[in-house]
């Protein structure tokens, strides 16, 4: 039996206290085997139908599970609906979400198949995190257990995901920022090797605006040719003409693979690319500018069931940031709105925006 590991948000002595004093704030493999033995069943059978009739909802979803952990912490806040026109912009609606985050209605789907089977059981924390597990199998990862017993947030702050770090990140920013939430540099390699699925929008490092700090094609500062010399030339011209000038402008949906080698599967060749010139984004290339970071990209070169060991590892790490358990939060009967309140209140929305790194883009 998997040791049971608690995790409370850190707070005032006051709220630590109440925390303490209510339900049982831990999260545990098996934790619906009495309530709901069939959860996590319902989940992957949802998300295998999905995939079977588009792959990339593994790498969607596996991005989701991200972006959900890194604001507010895994409550499944990444889920919930702006409310205009009485509330701003929630996470989903915020600039590194939207457009990049989709396949919210396989989730949706999930829930609906729960809650018919075990009405206000499951949380759409979990059923995010279930979610991710099961996309790393379906594309050829490991399996792994998942701990379980997140509660549903009731808060979703479009300005909030200015903690998603964007993928202009240099490794220093990258470490700086995965070590906030208590992630390893180590960590942070191995969940990098998510892009070896997904794809990206051409903004996220093409020069498709002024001053675009991702651009690596266009307007790479201190280039004679604009091109930032750290990614291979022959990439360089692939990209250009999948993504030209003003491309936001005249081509908004073009999505270019992040792994060109394998960009379906769920293998090594991520690293592989990154030692050949061949990571997409500034954040990618970063990993090869750290002597640290660099000599783990090699060992994962070389040993994919080694990285597969470790990914699922810091995955089961990452699901337990700043989880809300217990009686903290709640269990949400739709993942799109908060639960009515007793004192009739919405969901608490504000506008913001930022760029993203993320472990993977869809």
């Amino acid at each position: 039996m998997t040791p049971r590991r608690c995790f409370l948000r850190s707070a005032t002595l006051l709220s630590l206290l109440a925390a303490l004093l209510s339900a049982t704030a831990c999260l545990d493999v098996g934790f619906y085997d009495t309530r709901c033995p069939s959860a996590e069943t319902i989940v992957q059978q949802t998300i295998a139908t999905a995939f079977r009739n588009d792959s990339g909802v593994a790498a969607a979803l596996l991005r989701m599970h991200f972006h959900d952990c890194f604001v507010r912490g895994c409550d499944g806040s990444v889920l919930i609906d702006s409310v205009p026109p009485n509330s701003s912009t929630a996470e989903k609606d915020a600039i590194p979400n939207n457009p990049s985050l989709h396949f919210f209605d396989v989730v949706d789907r999930a829930k609906a198949a729960l809650e018919a089977q075990c009405p206000g059981v499951v949380s759409c924390a979990d059923i995010l995190a279930f979610a991710a597990r099961d996309s790393v199998v379906l594309t050829g990862g490991l399996d792994y257990q998942v701990p379980a017993g997140r509660r549903d947030g009731r808060v979703s702050n479009g300005s909030e995901t200015t903690q998603l770090p964007p993928p202009f990140f240099n490794s220093t920013q990258l470490a700086d920022n995965f070590a906030d939430k208590n992630l390893t540099l180590e960590d942070m390699v191995v969940l990098s090797g998510a892009h070896t699925l997904g794809v990206s929008h051409c903004s996220s490092f093409a020069g498709t605006a002024d001053n675009n700090p991702s651009d690596r094609l266009y307007a790479f500062n201190g280039s004679a040719d604009g091109v930032d010399p750290s990614l291979s030339k022959a990439y360089a011209l692939l990209l250009k003409s999948v993504c030209p000038s003003n491309t936001s402008r005249f081509f908004p949906t073009t999505t270019p693979f992040m792994d060109i080698i394998t960009p379906t599967k769920f293998d090594n060749k991520y690293y592989i690319g990154l030692q050949n010139n061949l990571g997409l984004f500034i954040s990618d290339a970063a990993l090869m500018t750290n002597a640290t970071m660099k000599s783990l990209v090699d060992s994962f070169a070389r040993s994919e069931s080694t990285w597969k060991r470790k990914f699922a590892k810091s995955m089961i790490k990452m699901g337990q940031i700043e989880v809300l358990t217990g009686t903290q939060g709640e269990i949400r009967r739709n993942c799109r709105v908060v639960n009515p309140a007793t004192t009739g209140s919405q969901v608490v929305t504000e506008s913001g925006s930022s760029g993203f790194h993320g472990v993977a883009a869809s």
